[in-house]
């Protein structure tokens, strides 16, 4: 069975202002974020934090997210167009936002609320990592609703057709006339895997009960971002295999490797490290705090 996406990219519009999906995800994966760690702060899952640092810390984070993921896609996806157009960086609500970016921005972001606090840099990584599977997994969902980022053909007689991946002359048609091309099965050759929806299941759902059951109960420094840096590179690494490459650097090498499986590689390798490092590494106990009031 097909499915022909039809999702108006656009969620709602404030007078000239057109709000995105993609942004409502992010904002989706902030507040999640929020919420889930003040329920761990309360639980003392941070010593000698309160509710005020933590909410200083997701600032950080959240600033490291944004800034880190434009930079980060620019640079490794998109660093010939930014040339041409240097304004493209400030062109967030198009979408391309890259994860290993992201992530060296909030690694930054980070650091630097750590050393002002003269705290541990990976007792703060390992608070968080729990907190970020369900960002990732609105992300993706953000990239399906925008119809970006799909998947390889199917060659079967299911997936999902996307509009924008048609080849001519079907692209650019009114989605009415695509409808009825769809309904009577001439569009059912062009069906993809949706690999965006692959990913919000595993860097989103499975991530995060992993991650939040294996931190359940107090683990040595360093295990928990280990254990979410393997689980990433790992997903992420599995799933370019049916996702289609970015078109503008296509496959790197073995006509398969892609820019994404190669930036999971360190990320693979820093997973690694960090349980290696775990095995003769403290245990924070928990604290409980007073919820503010």
């Amino acid at each position: 069975m097909t499915y022909l996406h039809d999702i108006n990219p656009i969620a709602l519009h404030l007078g000239p202002v057109q709000v995105h999906w993609y942004g409502v995800m992010y904002m989706l994966g902030f507040i999640a974020a929020w919420l889930l760690g003040r329920r761990r702060i309360r639980a003392g899952r941070l010593p000698g934090v309160d509710e005020q640092a933590f909410g200083d810390l997701l600032f950080y984070g959240m600033l490291g997210v944004v800034l880190g993921g434009r930079i980060g896609y620019i640079l490794f996806y998109a660093f010939g167009d930014f040339v041409e157009n240097p304004l493209l960086i400030f062109r967030i609500w198009e979408g391309g936002m890259s994860f290993h970016g992201g992530l060296l921005g909030v690694m930054a972001g980070v650091w630097l609320w750590c050393r002002r606090r003269r705290m541990h840099f990976m007792d703060a990584m390992d608070f968080l990592a729990p907190l970020v599977p369900p960002g990732l997994g609105f992300g993706r969902l953000g990239n399906y609703i925008g119809g970006e980022l799909w998947g390889k053909p199917t060659g079967g007689d299911w997936g999902v057709i996307f509009p924008r991946a048609l080849p001519e002359p079907y692209v650019g048609m009114p989605m009415q006339q695509l409808r009825e091309l769809h309904a009577k099965g001439v569009l059912d050759v062009f069906a993809r895997h949706p690999s965006q929806l692959y990913q919000a299941a595993l860097e989103g759902i499975v991530m995060a009960s992993i991650l939040w059951w294996f931190s359940s109960r107090p683990r040595p420094r360093y295990a928990v971002g280990g254990l979410f840096a393997i689980l990433y590179a790992t997903f992420r690494f599995l799933v370019e295999f049916v996702r289609v490459p970015d078109e503008q650097l296509g496959y790197l090498a073995f006509g398969w490797l892609t820019m994404g499986q190669v930036l999971e590689l360190p990320v693979f390798a820093f997973g690694l490290y960090c349980l290696w490092r775990a095995r003769t590494s403290p245990t924070l106990q928990p604290q409980p705090v007073v919820a503010a009031d």
